[in-house]
């Protein structure tokens, strides 16, 4: 078991060994998941920022930029 201590600030220190397993980067976020009274650390996977957009130009080939754009906004 590899172990951590807790600051007085509430940080820790992750062990050099979890941060290559889990391939962790410095500015990278983790969640924490808890099940049955145990956490676990999970890497969060960061989606693309057009994500949320991928589909929804179907159906909007032949249209006026403007009626896409409304189209878009749900108009």
């Amino acid at each position: 078991m590899v172990t951590a201590k807790v600051t007085s600030k509430g940080q820790i220190t992750i062990p050099k060994e979890v941060r290559e397993k889990l391939r962790i980067s410095p500015g990278e976020e983790l969640g924490f998941v808890e099940r049955h009274g145990v956490f676990f650390i999970q890497k969060q996977v960061k989606t693309s920022p057009f994500e949320k957009w991928m589909g929804k130009l179907k159906g909007l080939k032949g249209l006026q930029s403007d009626e896409m754009i409304d189209g878009l906004r749900g108009k």
